[in-house]
C-alpha cells in the first residue's frame, strides 16, 4: 500500500510507523492522531499485509491493533520477534481489552507497549515518542572511564525488596551521574528486573548461554543488552526454568567482568539461594547489600548469610545492611537486630508499600514515578551513598537534575 504523507512529513520526516488495523475508521483514528507529528505513516489492513510490510518497509515502529482476522496482533507480534531481519521492530500493540491477562499476553508475544481503546490522542503520541526515544537509545555508547563498581543485591528471603530495590538503584545511579548502568537479573529461573522496567524479553541470558567463553565479546553483550529511556541497560534473566539452567557460573563471571570495564556501575539482582551463579556474582561484586525486613524470619536469614560469607571468607568491608520496612508497624527495633547481629545497618527505608506497588502495575520505576516526592528522594540518596568514593567527593562539570536534589537535601535545603 502506498505510503500516507501529509505536507508536513514530506517536508521533515521524524520516523516510519506502520499502522496496522481491519476496521478503517480505527485506522484512520490512529493515523490522525499522529498526523501532524511529522512521521511517514504507512498502513496496512491484515496481519499477512502487516508482514510483508514489515520486511520490505522496515518501519521504525508498527501500531498493531489485537482483535483481527485469521491472524491476531499477538501472532502478528510473536511472528516478527522470531523473524531474525526484523526481530528489533518497535511494536506498540492496541487493544479494546485492557485485562491483566491481555497485558501480559501482549508482553510474553513480544510487544514493547499495551495501550487500550479508546485512547486519547495525547496519550497514544506520548507513547509513540517514548518507544522511539528508547529505540535512539539504543545506540548510546556505554561509558568507558574507569573500572565499573558491582553492587549485589542480596537476601535468603523472598519478599523483602530485592528486585524493586536493584531497579530502582540502578535507574537513580543513572540519573544521577548522567551515564549508562547494567543491571544484571541472576535471578536466572524468574527474574524480574525487566518487568520493573516496562521490557519486553527480546534479549536475555539465554542468549549468551550457548556461547563459548571465548567468543563471548562485550560487543555481542551489548547486543542482548535491552535499554531503557532512564539509561539502564538489562540484562535479563531467561523466560524458561530450562534455559536457566544451561547459564554457567563461568559465563556469569566472564560477562560481569566485561560489564565492569565498560560501565561505571553495574547492579546485580540476586536470586535468594547460594546456587554456583549466585555465588560467582557474589565474590564479584564490590559491594553486597543485604536486603531484609524487621521480622524474626528476615533478621534469621540475615544471620544465615553472614555465617555463610564467614566460612567464605568474604571481607565484611564489603557488606551493606539495609531494612526495608516492608510492613506498616510492629516491627523489630533496629538496635535489637543490630544487637542480634552484631554487625550495624547502614540504611532504613521508610514503609511505602502502596507506592511501590503502583510503581510496579505501571512497570515505571519509583525513582522515577514519584520523581521531587519523598519515596524517590529516599531512593536517589541510598544510590548516593552506595556510589563510588570517587565520584562522591567531585562534583560534575554539568551536574544532573538528580544529583542537584541529593546535593540540596544533603545540605537541608530540601526534606529528604
Amino acid at each position: 500500500m502506498a505510503e500516507k504523507q501529509t505536507g508536513k512529513v514530506a517536508m521533515e520526516t521524524k520516523a516510519k510507523i506502520l499502522v496496522v488495523d481491519d476496521d478503517l475508521v480505527n485506522l484512520r483514528l490512529v493515523e490522525r492522531s499522529l498526523s501532524g507529528e511529522g512521521y511517514a505513516l504507512l498502513q496496512a489492513r491484515s496481519g499477512r499485509e502487516a508482514l510483508a510490510m514489515v520486511e520490505q518497509a522496515r518501519p521504525d515502529l508498527v501500531i498493531l491493533d489485537v482483535m483481527m482476522p485469521e491472524m491476531d496482533g499477538y501472532e502478528v507480534c510473536r511472528r516478527v520477534r522470531n523473524t531474525p531481519a526484523i526481530a528489533d521492530t518497535l511494536i506498540l500493540l492496541l487493544t479494546a481489552h485492557s485485562s491483566v491477562e491481555s497485558r501480559l499476553q501482549g508482553f510474553e508475544a513480544g510487544a514493547d507497549d499495551f495501550m487500550g481503546k479508546p485512547f486519547h490522542p495525547a496519550e497514544l503520541q506520548a507513547r509513540v515518542q517514548a518507544l522511539l526515544r528508547r529505540r535512539s537509545l539504543q545506540v548510546a555508547p556505554a561509558s568507558t572511564t574507569a573500572a565499573g563498581r558491582l553492587i549485589a543485591f542480596f537476601s535468603l528471603r523472598g519478599g523483602v525488596g530485592v528486585s524493586s530495590l536493584a531497579t530502582n538503584v540502578a535507574v537513580a545511579l543513572s540519573q544521577i551521574w548522567s551515564t549508562p548502568t547494567a543491571l544484571v537479573d541472576l535471578a536466572l529461573t524468574c527474574g524480574q528486573s525487566a518487568m520493573l522496567l516496562n521490557q519486553t524479553l527480546r534479549h536475555t541470558w539465554a542468549d549468551l548461554a550457548p556461547i563459548p567463553i571465548e567468543d563471548c565479546t562485550m560487543d555481542l553483550v551489548e547486543q542482548v543488552l535491552m535499554v531503557h529511556e532512564s539509561g539502564v541497560r538489562t540484562l535479563a534473566a531467561p523466560q524458561s526454568s530450562e534455559v536457566a539452567e544451561l547459564v554457567s557460573a563461568e559465563t556469569v563471571e566472564h560477562v560481569l567482568g566485561l560489564l565492569s570495564d565498560a560501565y561505571r556501575y553495574v547492579i546485580l539482582d540476586l536470586p535468594h539461594d547460594f546456587r554456583e551463579t549466585t555465588l560467582t556474582a557474589l565474590e564479584c561484586a564490590d559491594e553486597v547489600v543485604l536486603v531484609f525486613a524487621p521480622d524474626m524470619s528476615s533478621v534469621y536469614a540475615v544471620k544465615r548469610v553472614l555465617d555463610t560469607f564467614s566460612l567464605l571468607d568474604y571481607h565484611q568491608e564489603r557488606l551493606t545492611l539495609l531494612m526495608n520496612w516492608t510492613f506498616a508497624r510492629r516491627g523489630l527495633s533496629r538496635k535489637s537486630i543490630e544487637s542480634a547481629l552484631g554487625i550495624g545497618v547502614t540504611y532504613v527505608l521508610p514503609y511505602a508499600e502502596s507506592h511501590l506497588i503502583e510503581a510496579l502495575n505501571r512497570g515505571i520505576p519509583a525513582v522515577s514515578h514519584y520523581e521531587g516526592k519523598p519515596l524517590a528522594g529516599v531512593l536517589e540518596d541510598l544510590a548516593y551513598g552506595l556510589s563510588r568514593e570517587v565520584d562522591r567527593e567531585t562534583p560534575p562539570s554539568s551536574p544532573s537534575a538528580a544529583w542537584k536534589r541529593v546535593s540540596d537535601r544533603q545540605r537541608g535545603r530540601l526534606p529528604s
